[in-house]
């Protein structure tokens, strides 16, 4: 692959985890119950968003072994065990968002029955995003097999030679 085209991808994955940085912070003082609250009332007094941050580890990690798996393809390692690692993590790391938003939803949906509140907007774009990372979880666990399946044909030939 050539250099430009892994910068760019790069460029991508850093441009992503900014934007959703920036939205992770910036959502919770625009939203409805927290227009006139103050810092502290917003980020301790809500623990729904500590267990969002929390649960946005994942997808930052594996954005992380994204732009680690184009380094290594980068500087033509791409047909190496460290490849096929960056790829079970982010398969890993798609699974653990899958299982904290399934949580999320959930959560949302029970305490919607108690308090009475409207969950669809929440539960749809919850699902949209657990759609999406089954999505990058089973292409990760494509390419792993595939590359790890390369790998060992490589060291095959590497011992025959």
């Amino acid at each position: 692959m050539k250099r430009g085209s892994t910068v760019f991808l790069k460029v991508v994955i850093i441009l992503i985890a900014i934007g959703t940085l920036v939205g992770l912070l910036w959502e919770p003082h625009i939203e409805g119950r927290n227009v006139h609250a103050d810092l502290v009332a917003i980020y301790f007094h809500d623990p729904f968003l500590a267990y969002t941050y929390i649960a946005s580890i994942p997808f930052f990690a594996g954005l992380y072994q994204a732009f680690k798996l184009l380094g290594y393809i980068e500087h033509n390692k791409a047909f190496f065990p460290v490849s096929v690692k960056a790829l079970r993590n982010m398969k890993y790391c798609a699974l653990a968002l899958i299982g904290s938003i399934s949580v999320a939803i959930l959560y949302i949906f029970v305490m919607s029955k108690i308090t009475h509140d409207d969950p669809a907007g929440f539960i749809a774009i919850g699902l949209v995003v657990v759609f999406a990372s089954a999505v990058i979880a089973t292409a990760a666990a494509v390419f792993e097999r595939l590359l790890q399946n390369a790998v060992d044909i490589k060291s095959e030939n590497d011992l025959t030679v």
